[in-house]
């Protein structure tokens, strides 16, 4: 078979793992011709194919972002985009194509298959935002990378005894949040679940610097994480070609915020791409190279319109319609975990 991939959205560690799993699978056990899309279904539109195989991907396994490049082009809003994904395969001679994705990747790739295309998803976000599976490869790293940050914080605003803001990515899910707020000791923890309030915020800081003890404050706040309405103010940034507001700056509003209420120093630090970049983790690896080899076998047993994913540690198969059907957001009992510690 000849086979191609592609890898759509935002870039992720990890996503050369899946890759080079499935060009070791498919060429050295199935005999497949391995190709791969450039920048994601913008490659796909335009027909820019690079051959990939075994000694192209060696050396990529510990390697961050994409060999093949990613882009958020969605078809579904160019002219004719849908019919040019038919052509475009059927011009360079695909006979699967496994689409590397979130939710508007796959999104996508599902809308193509049950217009008869032979797609196999792979959930990528480091978000973990995606339904259908328990984990996806790339959150860990940037849970790490949060954690690694927070720590360093402690130290610096204990010596001040300042309030330290933590911006984190999480569009929608605060799963990066929770996850680097509990692991790296935070103060208080905000994400887009449950809109916060500024005031009780501001009291929990004044409560936890009552005694004069020279204290960190760590708050680790999603980047769509809201207030309650009518506490803050906020503006709306521009949208990409999923509708999808580019956000960034609570963190900042927020800090401002603290300051002036509550008259300690505050400081804010945005993590932003520093969460995408550098190697993955040994568990993003493996998870990584699990779905790959996954994802060639569910090609050869013709199951498209599927995805695969991790469930009670295997890996299973599960409708795309599943896992973009709906977001997957922090389970409240687990953010109760996380309000244990607020103060």
């Amino acid at each position: 078979m000849r086979v191609a991939m592609l890898t759509g959205g935002g870039d992720c560690p990890g996503l050369n793992a899946v890759m080079r799993a499935v060009v070791r699978k498919g060429e050295r056990q199935y005999g497949d011709e391995l190709v791969g899309f450039r920048d994601g279904w913008k490659g796909v539109l335009e027909g820019t194919v690079v051959p990939m195989d075994v000694e192209m991907m060696r050396g990529t396994l510990p390697r961050g972002g994409t060999i093949i490049g990613s882009s958020r082009t969605n078809p579904y809003k160019e002219q004719d985009g849908p019919a040019r994904v038919r052509a475009s395969l059927e011009e360079h001679g695909i006979d699967a194509l496994i689409a590397i994705g979130g939710e508007d990747t796959l999104g996508v790739a599902h809308r193509l298959a049950q217009e008869g295309l032979p797609i196999v998803g792979v959930p990528k976000t480091i978000d973990n935002d995606l339904s259908g599976t328990e984990l996806t490869f790339g959150f860990d790293t940037a849970v790490q990378i949060c954690v690694d940050a927070i720590d360093r914080l402690h130290t610096t605003a204990e010596s001040h005894n300042r309030v330290m803001v933590v911006e984190v990515m999480g569009r929608h899910a605060g799963h990066i949040a929770v996850w680097s707020g509990i692991a790296g000791g935070a103060t208080i923890t905000l994400i887009p679940e449950e809109p916060f309030d500024i005031e009780a915020v501001c009291e929990a800081i004044r409560h936890r610097h009552a005694d004069g003890r020279r204290l960190a404050s760590i708050v680790v706040i999603a980047e769509g994480a809201v207030p309650k309405e009518g506490t803050m103010a906020l503006q709306s940034g521009e949208v990409d070609a999923f509708g999808h507001v580019r956000l960034g700056g609570i963190g900042t509003v927020l800090a401002e915020e603290i300051e002036a209420r509550t008259g300690f120093e505050t400081r804010v630090t945005t993590l932003g791409h520093v969460q995408r970049g550098g190697t993955p983790t040994a568990f993003d690896r493996v998870l990584a190279t699990r779905f790959g080899v996954a994802a060639i076998d569910a090609v050869h047993d013709g199951a498209w319109d599927t995805m695969v994913a991790l469930q009670g540690g295997d890996i299973v198969r599960v409708p795309l319609e599943e896992a973009v059907g709906s977001l997957k957001l922090v389970d409240p009992d687990l953010y109760d975990v996380a309000r244990v510690f607020f103060e």
